[in-house]
This record gives structure tokens, C-alpha cells and sequence, in this order.
């Protein structure tokens, strides 16, 4: 192993000395108040460091921190700790040499009590992996000495040499010295860009990354021998924190602790608690007084702040500090919204139109006129009487805000917006991919997961206990098959359980409105929909709520026991069952109100029955549009309200005061380490872990397709979605900047398979909202009505229409109304909303011609209205180019320019040889007129002088 004497340990005798002397000092019982003053008059050690940004000598950067629990002895805290750790420019050479701060645990074991086995085996699993840490080129330093009872902390710091090595391995674009300007729009695009720049620079964030540039490094993939291509006048600041902190964690993942047996790199160590967390630093404090400039503090300001909502967001700024994979997450995110204002107006300009034209509206008019004089058949079995159409009239006004001709256009609209946005969001992956120089970047295979790792060993032991070869393991199909039957049952119960839950929630609509129907007073009667449609509705919202969090972890668990072999497979299988689990359980309770409610009544005298008893449910005179509304407004709404936003704020909240009361009681057992400034990897350790993407690209796909799925029904989804995403920005922007550790920063040219599944919800909601148009809404039947059998070519008798009659003999025994009189007279036909014969004819209450001709048409619209608006898309699609022009060009404009600077050094290179050579072959002819002795030594020098280029 290499030795690096500038930071070799010391003599061991040395370190011997110390201890017996500070033991002499303890034994003789030294003055805590004095050494406490002697301590202030002497230069602060943390300070150097700048509490725990550097290593101890004030030079070296932490760029990564691993976390361990160890037995403390309970006597007092000795000075040796601390002594020890001001000489801590120590290194760990040797695999049984002790890093700072092992030694004073060794030289004290008489004192401290007997470890566990367990203690020992982790103990000694830590040694080996971190002398391995030390082989690979880290340097390491121990932090016992913390407020934090029986925590340890390993610094890692990586030095130059290993930085440039791992920057070559992983292939990381680097910018060269060489620089070039990027094309610039002419003539009236200038103009008009100038004119936007001026309008928008009030809203334009106050960091220098967000500024336009006009001039761009010419970006390679570093190499240690070319390394004159690159700018290193600035070793310290060439690798930034993110960059060093990801090379640092491939090489704690790559290094492996190979004890009994068992191949365990970081990922293992962390799940077998040998380690118990590893994360990169954050830059410094986000508040306070004195606190120095850094990235932190900025992204604070202009970005994780309620008060700069209405700016964009510094997404170069977040890039640079995060990494491309969170990068691009709130980029998308911004696009999403900055989508969301003209999806807004527009559906506010649909809903305006309604309120304008509901005075205008036929249909209703008819509905609220009292001379018509419509006895509508009961809703229940005996409790319910007969009751008049003008009743509903509230209901059918309101209907028309949502089911109007202008619904039809926001349905084809919303279709084209979804697939405008997907390709604008597409071209902005691209001028992110050219900016953050990740133009042919390829990921790689991932390194095999703790798990996959355990269950390989597990089988590989089995093998060998049978005498077979064990060459090159792996899990099978076989291997996992009662995992994925596991999976497939399991997933079929959830599903199962949430059709269960919405039945209940039916037969809780059914049970209430026969119940409140009994009620006397009509003003009781007359809000029974209402009350029932309000009160199941919020039950569905704190049920889809439950089940949400309920089936997040029910995903996770089916996807661990699948055990999948890297970090992407375990996140793409988590994805699919938790975005179906949680597509299913939302979007139920919509889909029967908008496709099965008053489907399957019956008629009046042979309706259907669900146990015998409980009649099914039909939809308001107006038509089930408005309870659709309803239902859709109140969870989306709630969802976010509650789930994404109380949550995200409240839970994090609660864990932080926590752990404020955990470390307040562990405080209050050492004042000493009280007193004390906390150091930086103590207060990220504090932090909650980062847990990954999933959650939030989750709650904006499940938004994402309460916006366009059902966007027929509730043309203000789109608003109420853009003010939930202006808060949502900044929610997510200050929980990553001051509550969450910061994240490994990960390369990523796009967003995975959250993008196919976003194209798969517009494609659906196409169909969706073909549907709801013909079937749930009036408006086919409508235009049937009006083109076939209105008389006068207008909307006059379409209620009439609509309605069948019932002779009230009819009835079953049992089911006719227990007071046929309250309104006041006697009612010998009722009507009821269906297309059937009226009793007088022939076959009477058959499905009557009208039906079929409506069925027919919106058949037909289902069909036109699919195919047109899929093909459109397709063109829009089509016409809008994935990749800029601008980008393009400039991309093979980088390419040019790095054949010329080859080109150049090859020229270069093929010139001084010449240079050489002519030299050489000047001294060459001189030595001929010399002795044969000087002719050996020219020509030694001459060969010399031949190798001289060549290394070069």
C-alpha cells in the first residue's frame, strides 16, 4: 500500500506519552473553569476548519461524511480525544493502523466495558473497508469528539491525483480553455427577444448562472493526459462540490469489505448497519449572522422562498448544487406550470361562458319553469314520495356551467395542450442536455444492490454445500417466481379492495338518501342529493388519502421482495406499482359517477337491486355531469390541500422537533458538549435523508391527470392545479435547500419513465373525454334532438323528450310511495329519464327508437372525436421538431471546433518533432568530424535527445 509521509501517524511512543500525561492531569483532578479559559486564550481549532467543512489542518475539503454508532464508555470525557484530534492532519497507511481518534479507544479498553460480538464484527468491518478506502487514494479522518452521544464520523476527502483518475473513468465533460461564441438571433427575432428580456428581467432571479451567455466553454471528457486542453489555473474550484462528492461516491460504492465471505460495498455496510449514514455536506448556513456566501445561501433566497414565487427558478443554480437528476425535476416542473396559465385562462373562459349563457339555456329554463308541471317518479321504495322537476332547478342551472358546446372545444383544446406540452418539454430537455454538456452521455449499469448482492451469497452458499460450481451467480426467473406471484396477487387484493371500498361508499349514497327522504320538511328533501352526493364524497377523499400512503408502502414492499439488481430497476418496478396502485385508487370513485352511475337502474317497476334491497342510484334530471363535478373538484382539491401540501409541511415538522427533543435530553447529560458549536456534519446529520424523486413526480402525475383526464367536467381543474404548483415550487425548493441532507448529485439527460407514463395519460385522456362527452354529459343527445325531431329548430321539448311516462298501477307490490298524496293531489302517471315506451303502446316500457339513434350518435362521436383529436396530436407532434435549430448547430458546431483543436495538436506535435529532427541531424554531421569516444557520447545525447519529444 502507499505511504504518504506528509500524513503518516505518529510514533506510537508519542501518542503514548500524551495519554499518560493528560491521565496524570485527569487523575489529579485539573480545573474544568481553568482549562475552559486556557482553551478561549488559545486559537479555535473549528474555526480553521470552518466547523467541519475542511479536515482539521484548515487545507483539505470533507466532501463526503459516513456515519457510525459506537459504545461510549461512561466515564468522563478524557482531554486525550481532543488532543489528539488538533494533531488530526492523520492518515490511516496501514489496514492495522487506527485512524485519529482509534487510538485513544484502544490505549483505554481496560477502563471501557467488553463490546458484543456484533460490536466487534462492524468494528472490524469499518477497519477494513476504510484501510481499502485509504488503498483506493481517499484520505480519512476520525470525529469522535461530537454533541452527539455515541456517534462517530469518518471525513473523507479526495485529493487531486483521484479526482482526475475518477473523472476519466466516469467520463465527466470538463470545459476546456478553449471558447466560442454561441450563434445570436438577427433582424426582428433580436428585436423582439431585447423586448422580452426587458419585460421579464423584474421576474428573472438575481444569480449569476441565470444570466443569458453569449460565450460557452468548449466542453471534452476529461483526461489526465490531456490535461493542458483544460483550465486548471484553479485546482481547488475545477472540481466543484457536487462533482466531488459523486466521484466519491462511486468509489465508496466500487470499494468493497470482503469479511466472511460477504463482498459488501457502501450500500451493503449501510444495510447491514455497519454504517448508519453517508452524505455529502452542504455548502455552509442558510441564515444567520456572519454566515460566508455560498450556493446554499443563495438558493435560499432566490429560490426557496415564499416571497420570490412569482420569479423563475435559478435551474442552472439548482443543477450546479444538486446534480442533473433534481435539475431536471424542477425544470420540468416549471414547464408544467408555465403550461398551466394558458390551460387556465382558457378554461376560465370556458366557465365564464357558461355563467353568461345559463339564462339562455333552454333546456334549463324548462326544468325551472313551474307551469310544466313534471311529476317525476319517486327515487326510493315506499319512504320517498313523488316530487316535481322544478325541484332540481339549482342542479340544472348549475350543470350548465360545466355541460356546454364550449366544454366540447376545452375537451379538444386540452388534448392539443397535452401533446404541445410534452414536445415543448422535449426541447427543453434538449437546451438543458447542451447547456449542462450531456449531449452523448450514455448512463452505464449500476452497481448490484445490497440485497441482489445477499441473495447471490445466499444461493452461491447453497451450491457449494451441494459440491456444485458456483461461477458467476445470478437470480433467475425462477429464483424470483414467488416474488412476482407474490406481486401479482398482492397487486389484484389492492385493487380488489379499493372496488370494495367504493361499493361500500355506494351502498352508504343508497342507505342515505332513503333515510333523509324520510325527513318531512321539504326543504330536507330537496337538499337529500346534495347532502348525500357532499358527505360520500369527502369519505372517498379520506379513504383515497389513507389508502395512498397505505398502498406507497405496500408497493415498496413487493418491489424489495423482488429483490431487482440495480438502483434503476428497483426505482422503475417501485414506479409502475405504486403509479397503479395509486392511479386505481384516485380515480375510482370519478370513473363510477362518470361511466356506471344510472347506467344500471331499471325503470320504475322493475328496477334493479343490489342485496335484494338497496336500489341502485340514478342521476340528477340534469344529468350526472354536475355530481361529477363535484366529486372531481372536492378530491383533487382536498388531495393536494391535505396530502401534498399539509403533509409535506406538517411531517417534516414533526420529525425535526423530534429529534430537537432527543438531542435536548442527550444534551442535557454533557454540558460540555453542549457549550460547544456544532459542526457542519452534525447539523446535515440532523437532517432528514433524502428518500429520491418518487413521491414528487408522483403527486404531479396523479395532478397531471386529474387536469386532463376529466377535464370535460371541470374546465377550472387547470387553475386550481397552477396556484397548487406556484406553492408546490417552493414547498419542494425549501424542503431540499434546509430539511433534507443533500442527495448524491446524479447524472441524468431526461426523466426516465415518469415521461412515458405521462404520454400514456394524454393518449387516455383523449378517449376519456371522448366518452364523457357522449355518454355522461347531454350533449349528443341534445344535437339528436335538435336535428331530428326538434320541430321548429330549437331546444323547445327537449326535457320532454328525455322523459318516459309510468302509470303508477305498475308498481311492484311493496315499492309504490307510503303517501301518494303529498303533493297534494293524485298522481296516476310519473315520469322517469330514459328512452322507452310509454304505457299506452303496444310493447310499453321497451327501449324506444329514440334510444338507439342517440346510442348511435355517440358511438359515432366517440369515434370521430378519438381519431381526430389522435391525429392531431400526431401532427402537432409531427411539426414541432424535438431538437431546436439553434441547438442542433451548435452542437455540431462543437464538434467542428474540437476536430480544429485535435487538428492543432497533432500540427503541433508534427512540427516539433521536425524541429527535433533537423537539430539532431545538424549535431549528427558535427560529430562526424570528431574522435569515435565523442561520437558515442553525441550519440548518447543524441538518443537522448530522440526520446526527449517522445515524452512530450
Amino acid at each position: 500500500m502507499r505511504v504518504n509521509k506528509k500524513y503518516s501517524c505518529l510514533p506510537a511512543e508519542e501518542k503514548g506519552i500524551h495519554i499518560i500525561n493528560i491521565r496524570a492531569i485527569e487523575d489529579i483532578g485539573y480545573d474544568q473553569h481553568e482549562s475552559t479559559i486556557l482553551n478561549s486564550l488559545s486559537k479555535n481549532p473549528d474555526a480553521d476548519c470552518k466547523y467541519g467543512l475542511y479536515f482539521r489542518d484548515g487545507k483539505r475539503k470533507v466532501d463526503y461524511i459516513l456515519v457510525y454508532h459506537y459504545k461510549k464508555s461512561s466515564a468522563g470525557k478524557t482531554l486525550a480525544r481532543r488532543a489528539q484530534q488538533n494533531d488530526s492532519s492523520v492518515r490511516s497507511t496501514k489496514q492495522d493502523q487506527p485512524l485519529p481518534g482509534k487510538g485513544v479507544q484502544l490505549e483505554m479498553g481496560e477502563s471501557e466495558p467488553h463490546m458484543d460480538y456484533h460490536e466487534d464484527d462492524k468494528r472490524f468491518r469499518r477497519e477494513e473497508y476504510e484501510g481499502n478506502l485509504v488503498e483506493a487514494g481517499l484520505e480519512l479522518e476520525r470525529d469522535e469528539d461530537t454533541k452527539i452521544h455515541g456517534i462517530g464520523f469518518v471525513k473523507i476527502h479526495a485529493p487531486w491525483n483521484v479526482l482526475c483518475r475518477e473523472a476519466e473513468f466516469l467520463k465527466l465533460k470538463m470545459p476546456t480553455k478553449k471558447m466560442y461564441q454561441i450563434n445570436q438571433t438577427h433582424g426582428l427575432l433580436k428585436k423582439i427577444n431585447s423586448v422580452i428580456q426587458k419585460i421579464t428581467e423584474p421576474i428573472q432571479p438575481k444569480v449569476a448562472e441565470h444570466k443569458p451567455q453569449t460565450m460557452k466553454r468548449l466542453s471534452y471528457p476529461f483526461s489526465r493526459e490531456k490535461q493542458h486542453l483544460f483550465d486548471l489555473s484553479d485546482k481547488d474550484s475545477f472540481f466543484d462540490s457536487k462533482t466531488r462528492s459523486t466521484i466519491v461516491y462511486e468509489i465508496l460504492k466500487r470499494t468493497t469489505c470482503t469479511k466472511a465471505k460477504y463482498s459488501m460495498g457502501i450500500t451493503s455496510l449501510l444495510a447491514n448497519g455497519v454504517y448508519s449514514a453517508a452524505y455529502p455536506l452542504h455548502d455552509g448556513d442558510y441564515e444567520g449572522e456572519n454566515v460566508e456566501p455560498n450556493d446554499r445561501k443563495l438558493l435560499c433566497e432566490e429560490w426557496a422562498s415564499y416571497g420570490v414565487f412569482y420569479k423563475y427558478q435559478p435551474i442552472d443554480l439548482v443543477r450546479k448544487y444538486f446534480g442533473e437528476k433534481i435539475g431536471l425535476y424542477f425544470a420540468w416542473l416549471g414547464v408544467y406550470t408555465q403550461m398551466l396559465i394558458p390551460a387556465s385562462v382558457v378554461g376560465i373562459i370556458v366557465f365564464l361562458y357558461g355563467c353568461a349563457t345559463v339564462d339562455e339555456n333552454i333546456p334549463s329554463m324548462e326544468m325551472c319553469d313551474q307551469r310544466n308541471n313534471i311529476t317525476m317518479c319517486p327515487l326510493c321504495d315506499r319512504t320517498c314520495s313523488y316530487w316535481k322537476m322544478s325541484s332540481a332547478c339549482a342542479t340544472a342551472r348549475a350543470s350548465h356551467l360545466f355541460d356546454n358546446p364550449a366544454t366540447v372545444f376545452f375537451s379538444v383544446f386540452m388534448a392539443l395542450w397535452a401533446a404541445t406540452f410534452m414536445e415543448h418539454w422535449k426541447r427543453k430537455q434538449m437546451r438543458l442536455n447542451y447547456r449542462w454538456d450531456l449531449t452523448g452521455f450514455e448512463e452505464e449499469e449500476d452497481h448490484p444492490r445490497a440485497e441482489y448482492e445477499a441473495k447471490v451469497l445466499e444461493k452461491s452458499l447453497r451450491k457449494e454445500h451441494k459440491h456444485k460450481e458456483t461461477d458467476k451467480e445470478k437470480l433467475t426467473w425462477k429464483d424470483r417466481f414467488p416474488a412476482y406471484l407474490t406481486n401479482f396477487v398482492g397487486i389484484i387484493f389492492m385493487v380488489g379492495l379499493t372496488f370494495a371500498i367504493v361499493f361500500g361508499v355506494i351502498i352508504y349514497r343508497i342507505s342515505t338518501a332513503a333515510a333523509l327522504a324520510i325527513s318531512s320538511t321539504p326543504s330536507g328533501r330537496s337538499s337529500v342529493r346534495v347532502t348525500v352526493t357532499a358527505t360520500a364524497v369527502i369519505i372517498n377523499l379520506v379513504v383515497i388519502i389513507i389508502l395512498d400512503e397505505v398502498y406507497g408502502c405496500i408497493a415498496r414492499w413487493l418491489t424489495q421482495i423482488e429483490v431487482p439488481k440495480t438502483d434503476k430497476n428497483f426505482e422503475e418496478r417501485l414506479i409502475f406499482k405504486a403509479f397503479l396502485l395509486k392511479f386505481v385508487n384516485a380515480y375510482t370513485p370519478i370513473f363510477y359517477v362518470a361511466f356506471f352511475k344510472g347506467r344500471f337502474v331499471g325503470r320504475p317497476g322493475d328496477y334493479v337491486y343490489i342485496f335484494h334491497s338497496f336500489r341502485m342510484e340514478e342521476c340528477a334530471p340534469g344529468g350526472c355531469l354536475m355530481e361529477l363535478c363535484i366529486q372531481l373538484s372536492i378530491i383533487m382539491l382536498g388531495k393536494q390541500l391535505i396530502q401534498n401540501n399539509l403533509f409535506e409541511i406538517g411531517i417534516p415538522k414533526m420529525k425535526k422537533f423530534i429529534r430537537y427533543l432527543k438531542l435536548k435530553r442527550r444534551r442535557s447529560l454533557d454540558h460540555e458538549e453542549h457549550m460547544k458549536k456544532k459542526q457542519r456534519y452534525e447539523v446535515d446529520y440532523n437532517l432528514e435523508p433524502f428518500a429520491g424523486l418518487t413521491p414528487e413526480y408522483m403527486e404531479m402525475i396523479i395532478q397531471f391527470g386529474f387536469v386532463t383526464l376529466f377535464v370535460a367536467s371541470f374546465p377550472l381543474a387547470p387553475l386550481f392545479a397552477l396556484l397548487n404548483n406556484i406553492i408546490e415550487i417552493r414547498l419542494d425548493a425549501k424542503k431540499f435547500v434546509t430539511e433534507l441532507r443533500r442527495p448524491v448529485a446524479v447524472r441524468a439527460k431526461d426523466i426516465g419513465i415518469w415521461y412515458n407514463i405521462l404520454r400514456g395519460i394524454g393518449k387516455l385522456a383523449v378517449i376519456i373525454n371522448a366518452f364523457v362527452i357522449s355518454f355522461t354529459s347531454d350533449f349528443i343527445p341534445r344535437l339528436v334532438y335538435l336535428y331530428m325531431y326538434s320541430e321548429n329548430g330549437t331546444m323547445h321539448g327537449f326535457v320532454n323528450h328525455t322523459l318516459s311516462s309510468f302509470n303508477v298501477s305498475d308498481f311492484q307490490a311493496g315499492t309504490a310511495p307510503n303517501d301518494p298524496l303529498d303533493l297534494g293531489y293524485e298522481v296516476q302517471i310519473c315520469r322517469y329519464k330514459d328512452y322507452r315506451e310509454p304505457p299506452w303502446s303496444e310493447n310499453k316500457y321497451d327501449i324506444s327508437k329514440d334510444f338507439w339513434a342517440v346510442l348511435a350518435a355517440r358511438l359515432a362521436f366517440v369515434i370521430v372525436f378519438q381519431n381526430l383529436v389522435m391525429f392531431m396530436s400526431d401532427f402537432v407532434d409531427w411539426i414541432i421538431p424535438d431538437i431546436p435549430k439553434d441547438i442542433s448547430q451548435q452542437i455540431h458546431k462543437e464538434k467542428v471546433l474540437m476536430v480544429e483543436v485535435f487538428m492543432r495538436e497533432e500540427q503541433g506535435k508534427l512540427h516539433m518533432l521536425e524541429t527535433w529532427k533537423d537539430k539532431d541531424k545538424r549535431k549528427g554531421e558535427n560529430c562526424n568530424n570528431h574522435s569515435p569516444r565523442l561520437s558515442r557520447s553525441h550519440s548518447g545525447s543524441l538518443s537522448s535527445c530522440h526520446s526527449y519529444p517522445l515524452d512530450v
